[in-house]
């Protein structure tokens, strides 16, 4: 009896004075490999794109979970507001940079909104470096706000002089926040610079069925359909959401209550459901708005709003099994 009472006190001695960074959780169940992919993974954002700023990641919190168990994650800066042609000459870069320094030949792109069809730039003119593209809540048929504002921003130049100027003032701000935000990421002005008009632009329905038309692997020829899963030997996945308000204390969500009304069908609050799609959809109504889907902000997802952690998790398991 005293040895087994000296057992246990044991353990739980060994419990509570364990090193702090190690946790006695992961002691009593030490990580596994569930999310080590053979190819590293490049995460890539949309609108307002950083890789983290005072240490606040784009993706919050993600990387560092899909780490824990084997994954090599390398979240990659591109300008905070570019057209897609000239983040996606940056992502080109970086790949390349990126392959000498991990010494592999391929890796996993997985992008959030117009880090999506970046990719899908890259892909259609160097494939060299890529093995697969994951587009989460990946506008690629056109967003209906850009074209509302692209349409008021026409209407502004062809109101005069004072209407031109507003919307070049407007513009100049945009590029001055996409600046501030390449400075507090560390990151050069002169390496990233903004157009947020440019952006805008490429966001359109118009122009995002020109691209289409340039690019079209994955994309699906019907309406919302799936595309292709794999063209010239890289995987195609997507994922959505259809959810606006998901947390009364998260400010973006009023903002998307705003936007979506520019909607016909469901959306994410700028991305509609069926735009989502690329290659093979996983699921286009999972219960996130847009900005949900990268975790934030802070991860204030609401108590019945899907886990955004969880989905990049089982994804990461996913192309591991797929051989990714």
């Amino acid at each position: 009896m005293k040895l087994r009472k000296a057992l246990i006190a044991g353990i739980l001695l060994n419990l509570f004075t364990l090193p702090a960074h190690a946790g006695w959780f992961d002691w009593l169940f030490p990580p596994s490999d569930y999310t080590k992919t053979k190819y590293p993974i490049v995460m890539i954002g949309g609108f307002m794109a950083f890789d983290d700023i005072l240490g606040i990641e784009y993706f919050y919190r993600i990387p560092d979970e899909l780490s824990e168990d084997g994954a090599t994650v390398i979240p990659v800066n591109l300008s905070a507001f570019n057209g897609t042609e000239s983040r996606g000459e940056q992502l080109m870069f970086e790949l390349e940079r990126l392959a000498a320094i991990y010494k592999t030949e391929k890796f996993n792109i997985v992008a959030h909104s117009g880090g999506a069809t970046t990719a899908r730039w890259v892909a259609g003119v160097d494939p060299t470096h890529i093995a697969s593209i994951t587009s989460v809540h990946g506008g690629h048929k056109g967003l209906d706000f850009a074209d509302w504002v692209w349409d008021v921003s026409k209407q502004l130049d062809n109101s005069g002089d004072l209407g031109s100027a507003t919307k070049d003032t407007l513009a100049t701000l945009f590029n001055l926040f996409g600046a501030a935000v390449e400075v507090l990421s560390g990151n050069s002005t002169s390496d990233f610079p903004q157009d947020a008009m440019a952006m805008l632009e490429d966001y359109t329905t118009e122009k995002s069925l020109q691209f289409n038309q340039d690019f079209p692997a994955g994309v699906p020829v019907s309406d919302c359909g799936e595309g292709a899963y794999q063209v010239n030997g890289i995987r195609y996945y997507s994922w959505g959401g259809t959810s606006i308000f998901t947390n009364a204390l998260d400010p973006l969500d009023y903002f998307f209550m705003v936007s979506d009304q520019f909607y016909d069908g469901a959306s994410d609050g700028l991305v509609g459901r069926c735009s989502s799609h690329l290659g093979m959809v996983i699921r286009d109504n999972y219960s996130m708005n847009h900005v949900d889907a990268m975790n934030h902000i802070f991860g204030m997802h609401g108590l019945f709003t899907t886990d955004p952690i969880t989905l990049y998790r089982q994804h990461a398991n996913r192309l591991k099994k797929a051989g990714l």
